[in-house]
């Protein structure tokens, strides 16, 4: 099938209990076409193997080994999760011959058929242009239960991404992209970036976000120190949506930890602000899907942006059930 690959099982592998100790012994390699809605609960792990966007958006590639790179990270993790909650490995989304739209596209379905089949998805990138594609799948699938149930964005990230797609997508212009659909079916944009930086985005993308009604949290504010205030600006964004949607686009985190992205700063923010936040949001029952953009393996230093993107699946899969 075109732009999609299935699961590789050589990528899971570590050391062997035979106890289900690791998540490469739990983990099952499960094609698309072949998941049915389970009788568990049950986390499905979608790559979306694509930096077209990034190669547009003049950053630097690499990003589409990123999925594969976080997998084998993640499976060498210890296993805590309860025996009766199933992880599948689902394989990836590719983009063949530039064709990003066709491969958001494609993401969209996938993520439309997830939550279908009851899986909560987890998405591994890949550039920040697969927000486009996932936020579509999970509209798509909420417009098939009717009652016109509402998404909240929360992005955590340096840059706002609401660069407007005049010319052409690419992975600066998702939220933007989705502000419009949001204007075409008049509905509101639900939006809150994280961590954003005044040195990494310019005067006019701050107007955007103004006209655009964003909201969001400089980073410095973004730290423990304001972490009350932060879990307060966050419940009241969740408090007035059905639904939340996640974002955590690696590049936001410093580069002390999170060197191997595609636009790389010493500026970001700490994974423990982050983890904190996510505590809050997967609290309020609300989350319904999650990614990880922008992980470029080149440019990674003894696999730490890796491991800090399997850490943070790592809570997520452990806490969303």
């Amino acid at each position: 099938m075109k732009y999609y690959d299935p699961p590789k099982i050589d990528l899971w592998t570590g050391r062997v209990s035979n106890k289900w100790l690791y998540l490469h012994e739990k983990v099952h390699c499960t094609p698309l076409a072949e998941l049915s809605e389970p009788h568990k609960k049950s986390i499905a792990l979608l790559g979306y193997t694509c930096d077209e966007g990034v190669r547009r958006n003049q950053g630097r590639v690499g990003a589409v080994n990123g999925p594969d790179t976080i997998k084998s990270s993640f499976g060498k993790m210890p296993n805590h999760l309860a025996s009766h909650i199933l992880l599948q490995d689902v394989g990836s989304i590719s983009c063949t011959d530039d064709e990003m739209e066709a491969a958001q596209d494609a993401l969209s379905n996938a993520v439309t058929s997830l939550l279908t089949k009851k899986q909560f998805p987890i998405v591994l990138g890949g550039g920040h242009d697969m927000a486009y594609g996932h936020y579509r799948g999970i509209k798509n699938y909420l417009d098939t239960k009717g009652g016109n149930q509402t998404i909240g964005i929360i992005n955590f990230d340096a840059h706002f991404d609401l660069r407007k797609n005049t010319e052409q997508s690419n992975s600066g212009t998702p939220f933007y992209q989705i502000a419009k659909d949001c204007q075409k079916e008049d509905i509101d944009f639900n939006y809150l970036c994280l961590g954003i930086r005044k040195d990494a985005n310019d005067r006019i993308l701050f107007e955007t976000a103004r006209d655009l009604k964003a909201n969001y949290i400089l980073i410095d504010t973004f730290q423990i120190p304001f972490l009350e205030e932060i879990t307060t600006w966050i419940n009241a964004f969740v408090k007035n949506v059905d639904h939340v949607y996640v974002t955590i686009d690696l590049d936001g985190f410093s580069s002390a930890y999170a060197p191997g992205v595609s636009a790389a700063s010493p500026m970001g923010f700490t994974p423990h602000i982050v983890l904190e936040c996510l505590k809050t949001i997967i609290g309020s029952g609300k989350l319904i899907s999650l990614d990880i953009a922008e992980m470029n393996p080149t440019y990674d230093i003894d696999g730490q942006t890796a491991k800090l993107a399997a850490s943070l699946m790592h809570y997520v899969a452990h806490n969303i059930y």
